[in-house]
Order: C-alpha cells, then sequence, then structure tokens
C-alpha cells in the first residue's frame, strides 16, 4: 500500500483536491467490496478525505437513492441503474464514467467435478442454482440474459434460489446451500471454497459494464467529483486489476 500512494497523491493533485477534508457516502455495488475497500487507506491517507460504504446490489441502492437516502457517489454493476438516476435527474451532470468491466463464471464448491458446462445445470441431478434476484441485482440479470440465449433459462428457473446480492450466491455455493451459482469472475477468485467450473468469455458473454456518477443532492460535490475521476486513474485501475476487473471497454 505504501508504493500506492505517491503516486496516488500525485494523480490527485492533478485532479485537483477539496479545500477541507469530508466524509463521502459511497452507494457501491456488493461485487466491488473487496476492491473498493483495498484502495480507501490510501486515498484518506493521501486527500484527508474518509470513504464510507454502503455495499449492495444496484437496484437496491439506486432504490435507496430514489427514496431519499444519503449518498455521494453510486458505483453500479450495471449501466441501466444509473440510466434510471439520470433519467430521475438524480445524478449531478458531468460527472458519469464506465470504469470497469467484468465476466461471469458459474462457480461449485470445490471438491464437485460434475459440472463442466452450463448445459449441465439442465440435469436432473442438479437440484439448487444460486442467482442474484433479476430485478435488482445486475448478476441475476446478466445470468439471466445468457441463459436464456442458451436456450436454458426455462430449464433453470424452477431450480433457482434468488438472493439479495453477488455476494449472498457466492456464500450460499460456498455453504453447500446450492449446488452451484452465477458470479462475477471477481468474486470468485477471491473465495478458497468453491472453483471455476465454467467461465462465460468476455465475447459471448453479456456486456458487463461498472459506472459510477455523483448524486446531484452530495454534500460534497467537489469532493466527490475528484473521487469518480480518480477511480480512472491508472492507480486506481491497477488496483481493481489486482482484483480481477476488466478495464471499460
Amino acid at each position: 500500500m505504501k508504493s500506492l500512494r505517491p503516486l496516488l497523491a500525485l494523480s490527485l493533485a492533478l485532479l485537483g483536491l477539496s479545500a477541507r477534508a469530508v466524509e463521502l457516502t459511497i452507494f457501491a455495488a456488493a461485487s466491488l467490496s473487496d476492491a473498493l475497500q483495498t484502495l480507501a487507506p490510501a486515498y484518506t491517507a493521501a486527500t484527508g478525505d474518509t470513504l464510507r460504504f454502503n455495499f449492495g446490489a444496484s437496484g437496491t441502492l439506486a432504490r435507496q437513492i430514489k427514496e431519499g437516502a444519503p449518498a455521494d457517489v453510486i458505483v453500479s454493476a450495471d449501466e441501466l441503474r444509473l440510466d434510471q438516476l439520470a433519467n430521475a435527474d438524480m445524478l449531478l451532470p458531468g460527472t458519469r464514467r464506465t470504469l470497469l468491466a467484468n465476466t461471469l463464471v458459474l462457480v461449485v464448491h470445490a471438491d464437485d467435478t460434475s459440472l463442466t458446462t452450463l448445459a449441465d445445470l439442465a440435469r436432473p441431478a442438479v437440484k439448487h442454482i444460486a442467482l442474484g434476484n433479476p430485478a435488482t441485482v445486475p448478476a441475476g440479470t446478466y445470468a439471466k440474459v445468457h441463459l436464456d440465449t442458451l436456450k436454458l433459462w426455462e430449464t433453470v428457473q424452477p431450480k433457482a434460489v434468488f438472493l439479495d446480492n453477488v455476494r449472498a450466491v457466492l456464500a450460499a455455493v460456498e455453504a453447500g446451500n446450492a449446488d452451484a451459482g452465477i458470479v462475477y469472475k471477481t468474486d470468485a477468485l477471491g473465495s478458497k471454497k468453491i472453483k471455476i467450473a465454467v467461465s462465460v468469455p468476455l465475447a459471448e458473454g453479456p456486456s458487463i459494464t461498472y459506472p459510477a456518477a455523483v448524486v446531484k443532492d452530495s454534500k460534497s460535490p467537489g469532493a466527490s467529483t475528484t473521487f469518480v475521476n480518480w477511480l480512472a486513474t491508472a492507480e486506481a485501475q491497477a488496483v481493481f486489476a489486482k482484483h480481477g476487473f476488466l478495464p471499460a471497454p
């Protein structure tokens, strides 16, 4: 972390710092929790600004903002949720930018060797498949779209156990409460209790991107804009890459 701080300080100086240290409330997709928590201490050391995170499903976060929850920045796991907030005039104009990309994987328990293709999910032996709720969880939406493309959704849906966020999907497979689950590759890389049975190639799967923007009602729009811009710098992107994220297309 120490080696990151000089570069961080330089990039922030170029972006422009707020005059006083503030606390920023960041609403972020659950799949970003490890990477953002890694970045937070160095960001605070360089700026004095502290970051308070609210991690969850992107759809839930967008709904909370619409209902008046105080937030400075939102980082979503899909473009749709930011489109909805933009259409409701709840984002600060000119601050939105797409930061990252990701891919889907099918995960199973570490000692499972029975599933090698997504088509195997149709087998009678597979009873429970953990998925994010497609209505609120982008990972679930992406999984539904991809399974539908493969003509598997009608078979998989009756077996699906819909959960509140992608980390809950991972936890269900880790605990043995589901035979398999579909999560982001970045989530799977952080677990030793599961293994990746199938990886969906970037070119074959849905387009998974992570946009960020400053919330229009932010109490610290300048500091919030600096943070969003910094997430796109080479220093921050290097940390995201270590956690398995891909650069934005």
